[in-house]
């Protein structure tokens, strides 16, 4: 991995730090402030956090002057895929299996961290990547 590359995941990593500071304080707002079951919960604080993590990444990891529409387009179905999936299994972990529902979420956000910057790397951006002026 070239220098380049490699500020490049360490962005994504701050950035979706970021996101995920705001995942998990608006997951544990709602917590603490709702008495909701985990997947409306864990369904609000991911919206929230992928549209913070879209827009820092796309300006200031990738740097993409991709057609944003069609950028948001391909993050959604990304995440029309990552997010029935993590709500299900989030669901089951935590209210049929009892696990803790923070610990349910980080490893859900572990999952997302992985597979999001793959995707957006080489599928939302890979063409488009240090395009933006």
């Amino acid at each position: 991995m070239n220098k380049k590359e490699l500020w490049r995941a360490v962005k994504f990593t701050l950035f979706s730090a970021s996101a995920g500071l705001i995942e998990m304080g608006s997951f544990a707002l709602l917590t603490a402030v709702t008495d909701w079951s985990y997947w409306p919960r864990y369904l609000i604080a991911l919206t929230l956090s992928v549209l913070w993590n879209f827009t820092l990444n796309r300006n200031f990891t990738f740097k993409s002057a991709a057609n944003v529409p069609v950028a948001m387009l391909k993050v959604a179905a990304y995440y029309a895929v990552f997010t029935p999936l993590s709500t299900w299994a989030g669901h089951y972990l935590a209210d049929t299996l009892g696990w803790n529902d923070f610990l349910v979420t980080a490893l859900n956000m572990i999952v997302n961290f992985v597979t999001e910057f793959l995707y957006q790397r080489f599928f939302v951006f890979g063409k488009s990547i240090d395009t933006k002026e």
